[in-house]
């Protein structure tokens, strides 16, 4: 897996565009899917890009060739941020998207990454069936995304230099955070951060513009950062870092799509979140044998550490994020009333 992931990322680094579309009988309609992550085949690479492939493979079988995709790995249709825009104007269809990303146009969003607030998997998952996840589809949809798959990921610490286990690790390092949520919480621990999204750690890791970068499982290996650590803290058995990363499409191109398709499209997501979750746990097993393969220090969180997080979490992130908007405050209750 890591050998051809790795061969995957470096041969297809350039952007790709991959039709799925099965035949020529009927005119169809051609979907753009974008997202930030390396390319690689529907078989192999990052779980992220393969599930976009997927979904544009099962559309195009589903609607006898009447809906098509294609996928752009690597943001080279649309730059990583501006994806949520993009979707919101109807200027991109679909993209997995790292959900707080978002957050500096609609604060909400930061929901997405609450350190120390979706502690599992299946406490993540429980938000879709619950009011939380109502709640967070209904603003979305009053703001012009439809969410498809809820797809979470939780995450580790790559480091340049020592490792990154407790938060007070963290004094005198440039550290990224991935929400400013969990910026503040870095700051609060004495870590000066860096904002940038994952797929620009390892050359601000490189040029040592950043000591120490937190992100998913997934992004940890795929991005290579293992070329620019020395030391890995893995969310494989505890983390306090989960974020959601679903795949979106633009309400208004998907409200233009007869009944029938939005139905399969909707349909496909959801059968999708499992390939997702299992995608993710994989990664949370497979980060540690890369890392230390490569020669870094891997340590592991436990539930002792993941509480010394949650604490600063709470006092500082939570309450700053609950007082944003009416929207954030109920988002937050509600989620924190989802246990696993």
């Amino acid at each position: 897996m890591f050998t051809r992931r790795h061969i995957l990322a470096s041969t297809l680094a350039a952007p790709a565009i991959l039709r799925f579309g099965i035949g020529t009988a009927h005119a169809a309609t051609t979907l753009k899917i974008s997202h930030q992550f390396p390319g690689g085949t529907i078989d192999t690479g990052d779980f992220r890009d393969r599930l976009c492939r997927k979904f544009a493979a099962e559309l195009a079988k589903r609607t006898g060739g009447e809906i098509t995709a294609d996928v752009y790995p690597n943001s080279s249709l649309i730059k990583t941020k501006a994806q949520f825009s993009a979707m919101r104007k109807g200027a991109l269809d679909i993209s997995l998207y790292p959900l707080p990303y978002a957050g500096g146009e609609l604060p909400e969003t930061n929901i997405g990454l609450m350190p120390g607030l979706v502690s599992t998997y299946d406490q993540g998952m429980n938000w879709k069936k619950n009011k939380v996840g109502k709640t967070l589809t209904d603003f979305l949809a009053d703001k012009g995304i439809v969410i498809l798959s809820w797809v979470w990921q939780a995450g580790g610490v790559a480091s340049r230099s020592r490792s990154l286990v407790l938060p007070e690790d963290c004094k005198g390092l440039k550290v990224r955070g991935g929400s400013r949520e969990m910026d503040m919480v870095l700051q609060t621990a004495g870590a000066a951060v860096l904002s940038v999204p994952s797929n620009d750690l390892y050359a601000a890791m490189q040029t040592g513009a950043c000591d120490a970068g937190i992100t998913s499982s997934t992004s940890l290996i795929s991005f290579r950062l293992e070329e620019v650590s020395k030391a890995l803290t893995s969310g494989a058995k505890a983390s306090y870092w989960f974020m959601l990363e679903p795949l979106l499409m633009s309400k208004s191109i998907f409200d233009g799509l007869p009944k029938k398709h939005q139905a399969t499209i909707l349909a496909l997501g959801t059968e999708l979140e499992a390939f997702g979750r299992k995608g993710a746990q994989d990664d949370d097993m497979e980060v540690g044998k890369v890392y230390a393969k490569a020669g870094a220090k891997v340590s592991q969180l436990d539930t002792a550490t993941v509480n010394k997080w949650r604490d600063i979490a709470r006092d500082t992130a939570w309450k700053d994020y609950g007082a944003k908007t009416a929207t954030s405050g109920q988002l937050l209750k509600l989620a924190s009333d989802v246990t696993a």
